[in-house]
């Protein structure tokens, strides 16, 4: 099967950001025909809130649901508790406290697993960056910062791209210094699908918003947009 990631800038399981779109888009990429969708919320310390956000937003879909906790009581076999899944969703955050809790569970591992064996990965904001070398955080409290990610995907990530505004030139400087691989910004709204680690397509659930190419070049930085598919 095919190996599937949907990075996402931002805005992800409310409905102000394109009415669900996006959910739909991923329901529909999954290739099942009712889905078995399970969101990890370890960014968020299993915020109840978010989780019952994860429900809203998928419960009006066709679609099973499910969650697999690390702040309670977490699976024993992660891999038994994972595989049974069609989509692993995985919700914003603090990147760097979600990575540190997945390795010290092995579970960077599982998603590994998971991804070769075609279950569809997904996400927003430290959803959207951890699949990548690198990304922009916010994980660290002042500047934002680059960090190492789970490197499924080559090069770099930024979400919140016009959503937050120091975002822009943060990326943009880090890229022009070296910090940080070239790499895609997003928009709030905005998803990158990458089937078998390739680009397939730019997917967006609000008029106007883009995602862009974003490389160092020999005069500074460059910033391309690339073309989106409106929902």
């Amino acid at each position: 099967m095919a190996r599937q990631i949907i990075a996402m800038g931002g805005g992800v399981l409310a409905a102000d950001t394109g009415d669900f779109k996006l959910e739909a888009y991923i329901v529909s990429a999954s290739g099942a025909a009712r889905p078995r969708v399970c969101y990890v919320a370890t960014a968020s310390g299993d915020d109840p809130a978010h989780v019952a956000r994860f429900y809203e937003a998928y419960g009006r879909l066709d679609a099973r649901l499910g969650t697999l906790p690390f702040f309670r009581r977490t699976p024993a076999d992660l891999r038994a508790a994972l595989f049974e899944f069609d989509v692993v969703h995985v919700g914003g955050g603090n990147t760097r406290s979600m990575l540190a809790v997945w390795r010290d569970w092995g579970f960077d591992v599982v998603l590994r697993e998971a991804y070769e064996r075609g279950i569809l990965l997904c996400g927003s904001s430290a959803g959207a960056i951890c699949w990548f070398e690198t990304g922009v955080t916010d994980s660290i409290a002042g500047d934002l910062t680059p960090m190492n990610c789970l490197g499924f995907l080559a090069g770099s990530n930024c979400p919140h791209y016009d959503g937050e505004k120091d975002r822009r030139p943060s990326y943009q400087r880090m890229v022009r210094e070296g910090r940080i691989a070239n790499g895609f910004a997003c928009d709030d709204g905005v998803g990158l699908h990458f089937v078998d680690e390739k680009l397939a397509r730019i997917v967006s659930a609000r008029e106007n918003a883009r995602a862009y190419r974003v490389e160092r070049t020999s005069d500074g930085v460059g910033e391309t947009p690339l073309d989106v598919l409106q929902l």
